[in-house]
């Protein structure tokens, strides 16, 4: 997570998150974050995979396990499902 205090020097593009996103689903639970870094099919700046790996976690679209392993959780036909709930306020 970057704090305030802390100060990105690269920014990831969105080709670049989608990259990560793609190859994330494509093997879930196989990696832990630095070999899922090493083993990306571009390569990148540690820091640009960092943060991006940051962003998914924090947009709940991946889990880490208590093993450290890296799977994607994010169910698009569930999240349509239930955004639009009236019911459920935002």
């Amino acid at each position: 997570m970057v704090t305030k205090t802390m100060q990105l020097i690269r920014y990831p593009r969105l080709d670049t998150v989608l990259m990560v996103e793609k190859f994330i689903k494509a093997h879930s639970g196989e990696f832990k974050k630095r070999k899922l870094w090493e083993s990306l099919p571009k390569k990148m700046m540690y820091q640009t995979f960092c943060t991006t790996f940051d962003y998914l976690l924090e947009s709940s679209k991946i889990a880490v396990d208590k093993e450290g392993r890296i799977g994607w959780i994010y169910n698009q036909k569930l999240f349509r499902k239930y955004i639009n709930r009236k019911d459920l306020g935002r």
